[in-house]
């Protein structure tokens, strides 16, 4: 029992240093760009599918229209971003990144990203698809639970 519990200890300290570890490398990218976080996720997104609604941007990002209109408005005085209006219906607005914000997510290597990634290619094929049906098997327990508070 008590030997189980060091395993469990030892796995959400894992968890917790690799979450920890990720935050300090994009905080400290994000400082050097002159950008939040959540600006540079935007840009980002952006740098990848071009074009995004404002609604499926705040989908993306799992958060609030209100919250995201925020976060874009700075980013359009900033020059980062435009916000055009859709030409197939007026009620849409469409976000792209400026060519100043994608000089600056071209700059942006995704640090903690590539870090993980760099480290999970260090496992053979069969470790790769145990993590990713145990990971999956974790998540799934974790959002049962959060949907189960919510309700």
């Amino acid at each position: 029992m008590a030997r189980t519990v060091r395993q469990l200890d030892l796995i959400v300290e894992t968890v917790i240093y690799l979450q920890t570890e990720g935050r300090r490398l994009a905080r400290e990218q994000c400082q050097a760009l002159g950008v939040t976080a959540t600006q540079l996720n935007v840009l980002k997104l952006l740098d990848e599918i071009d074009t995004l609604s404002l609604s499926e941007l705040s989908r993306r990002l799992a958060a609030q229209n209100s919250t995201i209109t925020g976060i874009v408005d700075r980013m359009v005085q900033a020059g980062l971003v435009a916000r055009e209006q859709s030409a197939e219906d007026r009620r849409v607005w469409k976000i792209r990144a400026t060519e100043h914000g994608r000089a600056l997510a071209a700059r942006a290597d995704n640090a903690p990203w590539e870090l993980l990634r760099r480290a999970l290619a260090s496992l053979d094929r069969k470790e790769k698809e145990t993590l990713v049906t145990i990971l999956d098997k974790v998540a799934r327990k974790i959002r049962t639970h959060v949907e189960g508070e919510v309700k």
